[in-house]
């Protein structure tokens, strides 16, 4: 297989023109992020925020001349946003959030209406999160959406980890979305649940080697490009930790809340306390914790074992003041399932590991569904 360049990506790139503006990408400097391993190619294209929703076609026709390259397996094109102003303009920060006044909790700005609009005919937007990689976060997400499908509601499923998503093989999913207007996809289904993960788009082995600002373009553009329809609720598999994609999900979503996912020992109620202060500094409400392998039960004989101890996910709820959502075990089935594609709440729904999640999410819907969880519109970002 021929090896494919940078050069020659440029040079397919040279051929795609700016409507607006009569000369090619490469020319006006509109290319970055530029990666190329192994045959898969990935790369932003800079464009000013008030022309982004007009240029979907010229990312699809960026996509379409490098995917002629001769050896090119993938092609992963995002637009980024950029302020006006011309090259070599420093980013501009954030304004710094001001303290609220003494006795009063955090003040979160209104949003205007292209937030909102990321994510139409969507009721309730909830991200699973943790503060570490290893804690079952994705599985616990993927049960969760399968458990609330199960009791009637209508449900989506993003997976927002970029560098690492599982969602295609947790869910037993293959193939590419489709579009049919050239500009919106066709989220993927399976088990009555609407999905998106970057893992539909790139090759499962191959690497995603993406800047923050890619990153928060290919998150906006699985909310806002994609036909998710009417939902009662949308699950986010958030990515481990609090970084670019995290604050992207909670400054530029209406969440309607967060639920924590973290094993009982301390390291990790350490790390899931960071991120469950992470919300809380960006004003989306913590729907409460999960504590995931919370104890072994041995399939032999019987015996329940502690191995990562038992208890602290429920101890760490009641000490910071959030509900504790329940508790799952460390269950082979679980694993095997997940692995297979086929999860556990609906290879085996009568299960008590199903009974388990599908209880959690009763409480998750009873906090979200009435209005009650705090929701609140998306912060505007202000720019000094």
């Amino acid at each position: 297989m021929a090896r494919v360049t940078e050069d020659q990506v440029l040079a397919a790139l040279k051929a795609v023109e700016d409507p607006d503006k009569g000369q090619d990408i490469v020319s006006l400097g509109m290319v970055s992020g530029l990666v190329v391993k192994d045959g898969n190619v990935g790369f932003a294209i800079e464009v000013d925020p008030q022309r982004g929703p007009q240029l979907e076609p010229l990312r699809q026709a960026a996509e379409k001349a490098v995917d002629g390259v001769p050896g090119v397996l993938s092609v992963t094109a995002v637009l980024t946003a950029h302020r006006p102003g011309g090259q070599g303009q420093a980013p501009q920060q954030a304004a710094p959030r001001q303290a609220p006044p003494a006795g009063q909790g955090p003040q979160a700005r209104p949003a205007q209406n292209t937030q909102k609009a990321l994510v139409p005919g969507i009721k309730a937007i909830i991200a699973v999160a943790s503060g570490k990689g290893g804690v079952g976060k994705s599985t616990t997400a993927i049960n969760l959406a399968l458990a609330l499908k199960a009791s009637g509601l209508t449900v989506g499923l993003l997976d927002a980890d970029i560098y690492g998503p599982s969602l295609p093989r947790m869910m037993g999913i293959s193939g590419r979305p489709t579009t049919e207007d050239g500009k919106t996809l066709k989220p993927l289904e399976r088990f009555g649940i609407k999905c998106m993960s970057i893992g539909f788009l790139v090759p499962e082995d191959s690497p995603t080697i993406w800047r923050g600002p890619m990153v928060m373009s290919a998150l906006e553009q699985m909310l806002r490009d994609v036909l998710w329809g009417e939902l009662d609720v949308l699950v986010v598999d958030m990515p481990p930790g609090t970084g670019d994609a995290q604050l992207t999900m909670s400054q530029r979503v209406p969440l309607a809340g967060a639920v924590i996912v973290s094993t009982p020992q301390d390291i990790a109620l350490l790390d899931a306390r960071k991120g469950l202060n992470m919300f809380r500094k960006v004003d989306v409400p913590v729907l409460g914790i999960i504590e995931n392998m919370s104890y072994f039960l041995c399939p032999s004989c019987g015996e329940r074992s502690d191995i990562f101890g038992h208890g602290g996910a429920r101890d760490e709820a009641e000490r910071i003041g959030v509900d504790f959502l329940g508790e799952v075990p460390l269950h082979m089935e679980i694993r095997e399932t997940s692995d297979a594609g086929y999860p556990i709440v609906v290879s085996a729904p009568e299960s008590a590991h199903s009974v388990a999640y599908k209880a959690i999410a009763d409480k998750v819907w009873a906090k979200i569904g009435s209005g009650d969880s705090g929701r609140r519109d998306a912060p505007k970002i202000v720019f000094s």
